[in-house]
C-alpha cells in the first residue's frame, strides 16, 4: 500500500482532505477492530469514530522509515483509542510491561541519540530494543499523554496549557498534532522544546546543555512556541 505514503505526507501538512481519504480507505481495518468491542454498552458508530480518531492519531504520527505497512502501524492507535474510552473514564493505566518497555525504549533512544547525532528512528529503536514495531507503537501511545501534561521543573505550566485552552473539545486530538508540529521545528527550537517540555529542564540548565546563554533559550523557547502555536491553531 505504498500508494497511500504521499497522502500522508499531504496530511501531515495540514492537507484534511488527504486525512479523510486515508481514514476511508481504512474503514474495514477500523470495523474490523470495533467488532471486538461491541456488546459494551458503547453504540457501534461512536466505536467507529474512536476508532477513526486513533487512525488520524497513527496518520500524524507515522514514517515510512518505519519499515511497515501504515495498517499494521496503525491498529495499536486504533484499539488504544477504543480501549481507553471503555477503561476507567479514558484514564491510562500502564502496566508494570509497558512501563518496563517504555524505559527501554526511553534507554534505546538516549544511546542511539548519542551515537548517531540525531533523533533516531523508530526502525532504528526496533533494531536496539529487540521490540517489534507495533510494541513500540503501543507503549508510545500509552506514555505519550504523560511526557505532555508533566509540570515544567515546578513552574506549574506544562507544554498543554501554554499551547490551549481548558476548554479545548479535541485535545486528546491535538496532543497527537503537537508532537508532529514539534517534530517538525527547525533543529535548535526543537531541541530547546523537548529539553524544556519533554525532559522537564529549567532554562538555566538547558542553555548548560546547549551552551547558549539562557536569555539565548528564552528566545528561542518563544520563537518556537509562536512556532507551535501557528501549525495548531
Amino acid at each position: 500500500m505504498n500508494d497511500i505514503f504521499p497522502l500522508i505526507e499531504k496530511a501531515q501538512s495540514g492537507d484534511q482532505e488527504a486525512c479523510a481519504k486515508i481514514i476511508e480507505k481504512n474503514a474495514a481495518l477500523i470495523w474490523s477492530i470495533v467488532r471486538r468491542f461491541l456488546g459494551r454498552g458503547v453504540d457501534a458508530d461512536d466505536l467507529y469514530q474512536l476508532g477513526s480518531m486513533g487512525c488520524y492519531k497513527a496518520i500524524l504520527c507515522f514514517d515510512p522509515s518505519f519499515n511497515t505497512q501504515f495498517s499494521t502501524y496503525a491498529v495499536p492507535k486504533i484499539a488504544g483509542e477504543i480501549k481507553r474510552f471503555l477503561r476507567d473514564d479514558g484514564i491510562i493505566k500502564i502496566n508494570r510491561i509497558t512501563k518496563n518497555n517504555l524505559q527501554k525504549i526511553k534507554s534505546a533512544k538516549n544511546k542511539l541519540e548519542n551515537t548517531l547525532g540525531r533523533e533516531p528512528r523508530l526502525s532504528e529503536i526496533a533494531q536496539e530494543t529487540g521490540l517489534d514495531i507495533e510494541e513500540i507503537a503501543v507503549c508510545e501511545n500509552a506514555g505519550a499523554a504523560d511526557s505532555l501534561q508533566r509540570d515544567v521543573s515546578g513552574d506549574g505550566m506544562t507544554l498543554e496549557d501554554i499551547l490551549f485552552d481548558d476548554t479545548h473539545e479535541e485535545i486528546t486530538l491535538e496532543r497527537y498534532a503537537l508532537n508532529s508540529a514539534v517534530r517538525n521545528l527547525p533543529e535548535r527550537e526543537r531541541k530547546v522544546i523537548y529539553l524544556r517540555f519533554y525532559k522537564g529542564l529549567t532554562q538555566q540548565k538547558t542553555a548548560e546543555v546547549l551552551k547558549i546563554s539562557q536569555v539565548q533559550v528564552s528566545r528561542v523557547e518563544r520563537k518556537a512556541l509562536g512556532i507551535l502555536k501557528t501549525k495548531i491553531s
